[in-house]
């Protein structure tokens, strides 16, 4: 494949074709001198005294054929195993300038003769035009175009092909609106493929010694409910989710070869697997707040048999409720300590309502606050990493009215629970604030 010097060598190899062509075939005879170039329209003028064909790049598309080979260039790491080619069409609008009456037509039908009897730019003549000096511009290969021969556009897999392109008048005048030049004669091509080769480096596997093929009848497990139980002991109900708890994933097609849970990048041996129920209890390390549970079924492959890649469950969301363990309050704040570890970016709300004596009918002006915690980050000095995930919280409380209060954290969208008293009114946990 070519490198990024692919599309300038093309051009190159493209004005060399139509320089040599009209040399060959004695056109300045008849029309006096001639240029060939590759110039933008409106440069074009500038050139005053003799003919001039002008070959000029306009537009650069994907071709489609090569747009999806040698993907997916990276695997499931993130690391890079194949460098996909940037395949490009190039279009091109042949224009003709004559000095004259009919020069124009006439090198632009020489030109178009050339094109269409050279419709593949062979390998030998790429080479040869850009190894060489040649007689563009009426001199030898340009300094700055010296490295061009290094573009390896004669060894790319797929050689470069010429056709023509019908533009409607249209599209012409559109074209040369864009130029602001004024137009003349001329005809558009497509040049295809320019194969463009990344040299980033690549992860490459071992090369395979032997191959094992193993069929399995494909069946996709499927979680339908998320139900959860204090311990073993406990029935698994669809209640909260606290931490600590065992999941107890219902469905069907749940046991494989062999089976783990995934809670996010966590992988989890379940406690027990049948065909319509994974039990799993929940590990730690997790956030308060929405998390995904997922069945995994790897499958063994090799001697001795290792996991692979197999069939995967669609993740299933849970809300995981954190649980406040102590209450400190303290002059304009209270401090709460979770049994779960808050995130730095995760947002946590103080709630507290009053809890007033009861009363017959009940009290209706009984207040209610919601605080936001301390932020641990801090936008006009952030720390260079952030810091670890913290179950202690500091929440300001400016403005409180003394009195006792229900207490809750909200963390993301999972709330702390509140649990009742005997009589079934809510009474814990709570605070009191002087």
């Amino acid at each position: 494949m070519s490198n990024a010097l692919g599309v300038a060598s093309v051009s190159f190899v493209l004005v060399d074709l139509l320089n040599n062509g009209l040399i060959d075939r004695d056109i300045s005879a008849s029309v006096g001198d001639i240029s060939v170039t590759a110039l933008a329209p409106d440069q074009v003028e500038a050139a005053q005294g003799k003919s001039q064909l002008n070959l000029f790049l306009y537009n650069v598309t994907q071709n489609e054929a090569w747009r999806n080979m040698n993907f997916p260039s990276l695997n499931a790491q993130g690391e890079r195993i194949n460098n996909p080619p940037l395949a490009l069409n190039l279009h091109y609008l042949l224009t003709a300038y004559g000095i004259e009456q009919y020069h124009a037509e006439i090198l632009l039908g020489y030109g178009m003769q050339l094109f269409h009897e050279n419709p593949v730019l062979m390998r030998d003549a790429i080479r040869e035009s850009l190894a060489a000096p040649t007689q563009v511009a009426g001199g030898n290969l340009p300094a700055s175009m010296l490295n061009l021969f290094t573009s390896g556009l004669a060894d790319q897999i797929e050689q470069i092909k010429i056709w023509p392109q019908m533009l409607t008048t249209e599209e012409i005048s559109r074209l040369w609106t864009a130029f602001q030049a004024k137009y003349r004669p001329t005809a558009a091509y497509q040049v295809s493929v320019v194969l463009i080769e990344s040299e980033r480096s690549t992860k490459k596997a071992l090369p395979v010694q032997t191959r094992t093929i193993k069929a399995v009848p494909f069946e996709k497990p499927i979680i339908s409910r998320v139900l959860a139980q204090a311990d073993l002991t406990k029935p698994a109900l669809d209640q909260p989710i606290f931490d600590g708890y065992i999941l107890a994933l219902q469905g069907q097609a749940l046991k494989g070869e062999t089976t783990t849970v995934l809670f996010g990048d966590i992988e989890v041996a379940p406690i027990a697997v049948t065909a319509s129920q994974v039990t799993v209890a929940l590990p730690s390390g997790l956030l308060p707040g929405t998390q995904s549970v997922a069945v995994n079924q790897p499958m063994l492959l090799g001697s001795p048999p290792e996991p692979h890649r197999g069939t995967q469950s669609a993740p299933v969301p849970f809300t995981l409720q954190p649980r406040i363990q102590t209450i400190t309050p303290s002059s304009g704040q209270i401090d709460i300590t979770l049994d779960l570890a808050v995130g730095p970016s995760q947002t946590a709300l103080l709630v507290l309502n009053q809890l007033l004596p009861l009363t017959s009918p009940p009290a209706s002006n009984a207040n209610a606050y919601t605080f936001p915690a301390t932020p641990r980050i801090s936008l006009a000095s952030p720390p260079l990493s952030p810091p670890p995930p913290s179950p202690n919280l500091s929440f300001p409380i400016p403005g409180v009215d003394p009195g006792t209060y229900l207490v809750r954290v909200q963390v993301a969208d999972a709330e702390s629970p509140l649990t009742p008293g005997p009589d079934g009114r809510l009474v814990n946990p709570q605070v009191t604030i002087l």
